[in-house]
């Protein structure tokens, strides 16, 4: 199928109401700021009868003590929720009920990386809230915040062999817009 990839804001986006077929987010618009203006605009863009597809970390999960390792050295902006508050069914349902019929199934993820700080390495490079979070931080912060890192991904680290294979779970989520 031919694709358009567009670049938008999730909080406006630019597209007419009831754009769209289907909507999908994978870990992204659980980061929005304004949880509930996302939400919203998800809903505004899908067809009634469509289907908005979300992968979501939870609370519980390994992802998100990675944001709870961030939060010791950068604490979290004040009146900000959690991110992965989109991996519960309950915030689910604040969001989206009783807009939209809501799916959801717990699935699970895999990484596998060299050694823990390889895997250190490619999260401060490539996932934003680990880049953001590095980049703000002074060097001493920075080397605290690398070890720590790499000490929560031994305790989650399942490899015997000095590689990195760490279980994660995440939230599959299908609305159906009513």
């Amino acid at each position: 199928l031919p694709l358009e990839y567009q670049t938008a804001d999730a909080e406006d986006l630019p597209f007419p109401n009831d754009s769209f077929d289907a909507v999908v987010s994978t870990f992204g618009v659980m980061f929005t700021p304004d949880q509930e203006r996302a939400a919203a605009e998800l809903l505004r863009v899908c067809k009634s009868g469509g289907k908005i597809g979300l992968a979501n970390w939870p609370p519980a999960g390994f992802v998100a003590q990675i944001f709870g390792t961030i939060g010791k050295q950068i604490p979290p902006a004040p009146g900000l929720k959690s991110p992965a508050l989109w991996g519960t069914r309950a915030r689910l349902a604040e969001l989206f009920e009783p807009h939209a019929s809501i799916a959801a199934s717990e699935r699970h993820f895999t990484f596998r990386y060299r050694s823990p700080e390889h895997f250190v390495e490619v999260l401060k490079t490539y996932y934003g809230p680990v880049l953001k979070a590095f980049a703000a931080l002074e060097p001493p912060a920075q080397a605290a915040l690398h070890d720590d890192l790499v000490n929560l991904i031994g305790r989650f680290n399942a490899a015997k062999d000095g590689t990195t294979v760490v279980p994660s779970e995440y939230l599959e989520v299908v609305l159906t817009k009513k």
